[in-house]
């Protein structure tokens, strides 16, 4: 019997896992580091705010994998070795495989500051960075501040977990506004004042220096780069990015560059070797996406596509129109299609921009300056459809048409009734001053 092992047990992994059990009977093993069981990682948040607990995250009951034969080993993976298609664990034992997955995700991001190692530094990924919160910021008395150093998503959505237990946040951004790599400026400075309303210490253009120690191993300040100003902390949260988790396969044949590199196919340079999710690098541009995209969704798309390979029905990854959410504290956020931040769009990239009054709700439209198509919209505090901009997309449909139908994309068409006329006033006195 074919054995087939997965090594991550994230949304990739145990998609790939589920549908390769649906389509076939072949020997599965999913191994995993890091927990038992496969859990949601972007609801760790809620645990910490008191929201659910650990098991309330896990999709399947204990059962699920045994019932399913899916085998389940808690281990380390140290080195593969192709050639005899043998992993080799931290604790001496080894696995053989007939065809290999690699899912092993991404780890935080560090880059080499002093002090990074130290107690109550962590980022915010993985179940055991969940653990060392709770125990280094149980509470606002044991915790009296923290330092939170990267402006992504991480980082606000580790800001939102001290915020619920009334612990006080400086947040170090290199960048001159939140997220301004990603987001076009007026969203980007809406984000800056709704960050500084719930009362977070939010420091622009400001970088770490270091991490100063106790003299016990524990972090217990920070120094920031620009002005040698000491800020004390209990915590120093890491929310720089994510790098693929991939250093243990740097040693093997496999290719790597900062991802393991696959083709359409998520094939590797080695025959029966794979790469999904996270970890994935592909070599080939899919629709102007990056090469490596760590969002929860296209990991699940990876996996489904994987299996279907593995089970004799040989498929391209086809992730579609991009799209992606996210929250910022109590602002939801969604964007389908490409806007691209103010720095970085593209000369023939023109933007439609409306904010309402109440500073929590706006939502940017771009659209070709030369041919109006219709290329994608930010939404913030705005609940949108994500079927019907998809279907726009992929009809290329042009900017009037989507802003003269947001009605129909809108879950909150009474709200739209509402500023219908005025989103159509903005978007008109910009068509005549561009």
């Amino acid at each position: 019997m074919e054995h087939i092992v997965i090594i991550g047990n994230g949304i990739s992994g145990v998609t790939a896992a589920r549908h390769i059990r649906k389509l076939s009977d072949k020997k599965i093993t999913i191994i995993s580091a890091e927990s038992d069981y496969f859990f949601s990682r972007t609801a760790l948040m809620y645990i910490y705010m008191g929201h659910m607990t650990f098991e309330h995250t896990q999709p399947y009951e204990n059962w699920f994998w045994e019932k399913n034969k899916i085998n389940l080993k808690k281990g380390f993976v140290e080195t593969i070795d192709t050639d005899a298609k043998t992993l080799h664990f931290a604790k001496g034992s080894t696995l053989e495989y007939d065809k290999l997955i690699i899912a092993t995700g991404s780890k935080p991001n560090k880059f080499g500051w002093p002090g990074q190692d130290l107690e109550g530094v962590m980022g915010m990924y993985s179940k055991q960075d969940l653990e060392n919160l709770e125990t280094h910021a149980p509470n606002n008395k044991t915790c009296k501040r923290a330092v939170i150093v990267g402006g992504g998503l991480i980082g606000i959505e580790l800001a939102e977990m001290l915020n619920s237990r009334n612990i006080p946040v400086t947040f170090l951004v290199r960048e001159n506004s939140f997220w301004n790599g990603v987001l076009p400026d007026g969203e980007s400075e809406m984000i800056n004042r709704h960050i500084k309303n719930h009362h977070i210490d939010l420091r622009l253009n400001t970088n770490l220096k270091e991490i100063i120690s106790d003299g016990n191993g524990k972090s217990k300040a920070v120094i920031i780069e620009e002005t040698g100003e000491e800020i004390a902390c209990d915590v120093v949260g890491l929310t720089a990015g994510v790098t693929p988790n991939i250093d243990f396969i740097k040693n093997s044949k496999i290719e790597t560059n900062r991802g393991v590199k696959v083709n359409r196919y998520l094939e590797t340079n080695i025959p029966d070797v794979y790469a999904i999710g996270d970890c994935a690098e592909q070599n080939e541009g899919i629709n102007g996406r990056r090469p490596i995209e760590a969002v929860w969704y296209t990991g699940r798309m990876m996996g489904e596509t994987l299996a279907q390979t593995i089970c004799g029905n040989k498929i391209q990854y086809k992730p579609g129109h991009w799209f992606n959410s996210a929250k910022f504290l109590d602002i939801e956020y969604q964007t389908y299609g490409w806007v691209h931040s103010s720095k970085s769009k593209p000369d023939y990239e023109q933007h439609f921009h409306w904010k309402h009054d109440d500073d929590t709700k706006c939502i940017t439209v771009s659209y070709h300056k030369e041919s109006n198509l219709f290329l994608g919209i930010n939404t913030f505090g705005i609940r949108m459809r994500h079927e019907t901009f998809d279907r726009w997309l992929t009809e290329k449909r042009d900017v009037d048409y989507a802003l003269n139908h947001l009605i129909e994309a809108n879950f909150d068409p009474e709200f739209y009734k509402s500023f219908e006329s005025a989103i159509q006033k903005a978007f008109q006195n910009q068509l005549q001053t561009i």
